[in-house]
């Protein structure tokens, strides 16, 4: 069998009332549409209506939230009297976003007003003392900080101390005691009851828009969507309001620097979604920020010269490819140092970029389903980094109680960054398995990954998946739906990919199929050839020369019950050892020879069902590799019964080539008996070679025959030299052993070598 890499949640067998029924009949949706939105908790007639169809009248009046109005006061002040105001944005999509908001809408109003996003690799994130000090004395005298701010102490008390109001407008985790800020604009503020507590940061920086201009500014919709699905946050409620209209108002090409941007991205603004944004849009956003300084994606996005836009949106996707490339380099080196024993993955490197290290710990997470943490070891000693985690570990409360271990520390319950001396690095790595230990924490389901529906591959149509678009925009709380496929076959397997890292196929049930596409899964053609196939995907539209066919997306796959694995070609015979687990078996010592050294030192060679029934007992392999073919197929059902094995292996390495070559023809033997009588003496330790050709005979072949010869008495071997025997004793060649057990061979490595996979497995577990 081969376990999912993720933990399936099935989800719970709810009923839809025949109410909830006759609405989703009254909208012309079909009853799978009825049941996902039913379980998405959208169960009564005025659910239906507001999460369908979503209004610009259901935004909740800003000054709900608490602080707005002294917020938009000491903001209207300062413009009226010319003040120098700051933006104080943060380094990612939603910051950029943000930023360009607060700007533009301050713009709008006459105010004197500079941004700046700070550097995470000088200035670090959230405010920053020495930067506001160097603001304040050019002569800055208001600071709005979007996307951050509630947890900068230490600069927002200097602030005050020099008589310079700070607004902090933020979404993120409010600390027990919060700044000292002229005012604080936050959705779940301790004091305030505002209606929707998830907005993004340029959530909150459009709803001060808003309040400011006294409507919501539809011209900022397109950066209102773009910050909000980059920033991962739920996309129901008014996010849900705010990102169908962005999304809608992106078609309209009003914003140069954001035509730009999608030109760069070969996205099409006319079919764009809101998971365009999410894999084409904010990675570029945010590769900036990771890699160098942010403020130029602000400067994009409020250009209004075609030249500028062009050349920084260049510039975005030039550091966007960087990124990817830093990313895949990383990660490839850290997959190498994961040491499996480990109950969470801690790697360390010297002067890795930090930047990517929070993408790099997630890859790895979801790889091997294990909480990672990826640190850089800087020169000074220190070792700065990130952590992602699975749902069955709180990886933030966890490393809060090794607290001592670390210089800086934060984040929370999936994500977490951290600093700390390298030399601390073995006993975190020591504390961080104990605990788990300790704790009885069960890492073995891997992260969780929730199932919507199970379907039939007949059940999929063009209409089905064109009706599923009336549950978007997906994101976070309304992810797009995962479906699952039990029972079915894969076909028309093809590698496909520059480096063949991608796998192409169709499900096939019956009469019925789906074309399916495995993005970074071409490494497991062989195994999902294997019958028992389970599939989880998600469904879309393949369109190519103006023909549509649905498609699965698939994200992670399983098989149940024994899998087969065809190695018999060449290729396989110098396979690397699969795992610890893996039992090798040769039926004969000298056919190690086509397994790499150290493969075949841990190679077994076959004495007894009893010897192997031994090492089973004692090893528990869950993998069983046949290096070669016995002399009696039944050997192989044999020692297939002696365990419970789940994977077997099948190389059937035949060196001696007995099937192709068979036992030789009367004709044959007649032309060496033939040779043999003309040559006094025959060298067959070193002329073998031109003697097979001579007589066009197969080396390997020709070498048995002698050996039968031998056998027989009608020749001898000595010292390498074979003479014929003078008047030897007239025997059949049937009598000889040699032959009898080639034939034996041969009809074992015919069953063997010529059955399809499928035949061979049903004889296994018949």
């Amino acid at each position: 069998m081969k376990q999912s890499n993720y933990h399936w949640q099935l989800p719970e067998n709810t009923q839809m009332n025949e109410n909830f029924l006759q609405e989703i009949e009254k909208r012309g949706l079909s009853p799978l549409i009825g049941k996902l939105l039913w379980q998405r908790s959208i169960q009564t007639s005025e659910q239906l209506d507001t999460f369908l169809s979503p209004s610009m009248d259901m935004l909740h009046d800003p000054f709900l939230m608490y602080d707005m109005d002294r917020a938009v006061s000491r903001i209207q002040q300062a413009v009226i009297s010319g003040e120098r105001i700051l933006i104080y944005g943060d380094y990612d999509a939603d910051g950029i976003t943000s930023t360009t908001i607060m700007k533009e809408t301050l713009e709008l109003l006459g105010a004197e007003v500079e941004y700046f996003l700070p550097n995470r690799f000088i200035q670090g994130y959230g405010p920053n003392k020495e930067l506001y000090q160097e603001k304040i004395s050019e002569g800055i005298q208001l600071i709005i900080t979007v996307d951050n701010g509630v947890a900068g102490h230490e600069a927002l008390a200097y602030a005050k101390s020099q008589g310079v109001d700070v607004i902090v407008t933020d979404h993120h985790e409010l600390p027990a005691e919060l700044p000292e800020a002229f005012a604080i604009v936050h959705p779940r503020h301790p004091k305030g009851s505002y209606p929707f507590g998830d907005l993004a940061g340029v959530g909150v920086a459009y709803k001060v828009a808003t309040a400011l201009l006294e409507e919501p500014p539809a011209e900022f919709l397109d950066l209102v969507a773009i910050g909000t699905i980059a920033d991962l946050v739920s996309l129901t409620g008014e996010n849900r309001v705010l990102v169908t209209f962005g999304l809608e108002a992106m078609k309209h090409k009003e914003r140069l620097g954001l035509e730009a941007l999608f030109k760069e991205s070969s996205v099409n603004p006319e079919e764009m979604t809101e998971t365009t944004i999410g894999f084409s849009v904010g990675p570029r956003l945010n590769a900036i920020g990771r890699l160098d300084d942010p403020n130029p994606a602000v400067e994009l996005f409020s250009t209004f010269d075609d030249e500028v836009a062009d050349k920084l949106a260049k510039l975005l996707n030039q550091k966007n490819d960087e990124r990817k490339s830093i990313v895949e380099k990383i990660t490839s080196e850290a997959m190498t140092m994961i040491q499996s024993e480990n109950q969470i993955h801690l790697i360390a490197h010297e002067n890795w970029h930090e930047g990517v290290l929070g993408i790099v710990a997630g890859r790895i997470m979801n790889e091997t389903g294990k909480p990672t943490i990826v640190l850089s070891i800087k020169e000074d000693g220190t070792a700065k980094g990130s952590g992602r985690s699975i749902e069955a570990l709180n990886l933030y409360q966890m490393l809060s109680s090794m607290k001592e271990l670390f210089t800086h520390f934060g984040g929370h319950h999936a994500a977490v960054g951290l600093t700390m001396p390298k030399e601390n690095l073995a006993l975190l790595q020591e504390k961080m398995n104990h605990y788990v230990s300790e704790n009885q924490i069960d890492l073995t389901k891997g992260v969780p990954l929730t199932i919507d529906e199970a379907l039939l591959v007949e059940d999929v149509s063009i209409d089905f998946i064109q009706q599923l678009r009336v549950l978007a925009p997906f994101g976070t709380d309304n992810p797009l739906p995962k479906f699952l496929f039990q029972n079915i076959s894969a076909t028309q397997i093809k590698r496909i990919g520059s480096e063949q890292q991608h796998l192409k196929f169709s499900l096939e049930n019956g009469s019925a199929s789906l074309d399916a596409i495995a993005f970074g899964l071409g490494e497991q053609a062989q195994e999902i050839k294997n019958e028992g196939l389970k599939v989880i995907g998600e469904l879309s539209i393949n369109e190519w020369n103006g023909r549509k066919k649905p498609q699965l997306m698939v994200q992670d796959f399983a098989i149940e019950g024994l899998q087969l694995f065809d190695w018999r070609a060449k290729r396989f015979w110098q396979h690397s050892l699969l795992s610890n687990q893996a039992l090798y078996i040769v039926f004969v010592e000298k056919n190690k020879k086509v397994l790499q050294e150290e493969v075949a030192d841990k190679t077994i060679v076959f004495e007894s069902t009893e010897q192997i029934q031994a090492i089973i007992t004692q090893q528990m392999p869950e993998e069983l590799v046949f290096v070669d073919c016995p002399e009696s197929q039944q050997l192989i059902k044999e020692i297939s019964a002696l365990g419970e094995f789940s994977r077997i292996y099948l190389l059937f390495a035949t060196p001696e080539e007995a099937y192709l070559n068979g036992v030789g023809s009367r004709e044959q033997y007649a032309r060496l008996f033939k040779f043999i009588h003309q040559h006094k003496q025959v060298d067959v330790r070193y002329k073998l070679a031109s003697i097979a050709q001579f007589l066009k005979i197969p080396q390997t072949l020709l070498i048995f025959m002698i050996q039968v010869f031998f056998e027989l008495g009608f020749v001898t071997i000595e010292n390498g030299v074979l003479n014929k025997v003078e008047h030897p004793e007239n025997h059949p060649l049937t009598e000889s052993l040699l032959y009898q057990k080639r034939l034996k061979q041969i009809k074992s490595e015919e069953f063997l070598l010529l059955s399809d996979i499928p035949t061979i497995k049903n004889w296994l577990q018949s």
